[in-house]
């Protein structure tokens, strides 16, 4: 079993969400430093118009690596039902222009944790919204992958579904439909759980990995892969005793830039050996 991965480069969001570093120039790192795919964020997209999709087709496609994953921010769990109407039609849009660029998997998230939302309404919210999306994604060939989430830059509020229990009650929720997951080994040791455990519960949904690091458990602080907390190795092993043989897709945020990068992809590779 080979393993094949990608990364998302969370420490260079700001240069490539203003320009200032063409998507072009990750692509060539990635392929320098051994990566098999890319992962993108939605911000790195500026639009869906015809012409613009065309081009950025075109510009992956002269690329030797293909993109793995898209990350995106829906918010599911709003209170204004007219928002989360919306939100519904952005990420459907989201499946659309992933589908034209060819991207195979997008991550879907349930939505922030609003002050005064009861979570398990705000759950509710959230199964329904990500079933309607499923229902849209089947028609294309995009895989949507639900991730136990932190708290990106895009929102106001932590992940409604950061708890462990909250995730779990979630992934039952959308158990019967064809939404995957992408699960964060980082975020769950960053919430105090043990990631083995988890992993085993939900082995069999479990499509892609985001491979991240944490300073120490029960705290979100993300650090360099394979400097922190997190039991990768464990995962790992666990993992491939279960037979999983998707996408890692490393979630590099300890904002060291491109060194980072490099010395993230080194250890993921040698932890999975190892494992």
């Amino acid at each position: 079993m080979k393993m094949k991965l990608s990364c998302l480069p969370v420490s260079l969001f700001g240069e490539i969400n203003t320009g200032k570093m063409p998507i072009e120039e990750y692509f060539a790192l990635a392929e320098e430093i051994g990566l098999d795919g890319i992962d993108i964020s939605m911000n790195f997209l500026h639009c869906h118009s015809a012409v613009y999709v065309r081009e950025m087709r075109e510009r992956f496609e002269k690329q030797k690596l293909p993109v793995i994953m898209c990350a995106t921010y829906p918010d599911f769990t709003n209170p204004d039902p007219m928002q989360r109407e919306r939100e519904v039609a952005y990420f459907n849009a989201d499946i659309a222009l992933c589908d034209a660029l060819h991207i195979p998997y997008l991550r879907i998230l349930a939505g922030q944790a609003h002050p005064g939302v009861d979570p398990e309404q705000g759950i509710a919210w959230a199964v329904e919204c990500m079933k309607r999306c499923a229902a849209f994604a089947e028609k294309t060939g995009v895989t949507l992958v639900y991730e136990d989430h932190g708290k990106p830059g895009a929102w106001d509020y932590i992940d409604m579904t950061y708890p462990p229990e909250l995730f779990l009650k979630t992934v039952e929720g959308i158990r019967d439909t064809s939404i995957g997951i992408n699960f964060d080994i980082g975020n769950i040791v960053a919430a105090g759980e043990d990631p083995v455990k988890i992993v085993k519960m939900i082995l069999p949904k479990i499509k892609t990995i985001h491979v991240s690091d944490m300073e120490a458990f029960g705290t979100f602080k993300p650090v360099l892969v394979g400097t922190g907390a997190t039991p990768l190795k464990e995962v790992f092993h666990a993992l491939k005793e279960g037979g999983f043989d998707g996408w890692y897709c490393i979630e590099e945020a300890s904002n060291t830039g491109f060194d980072g990068i490099r010395k993230a992809v080194a250890n993921t590779r040698r932890i999975w050996e190892e494992a």
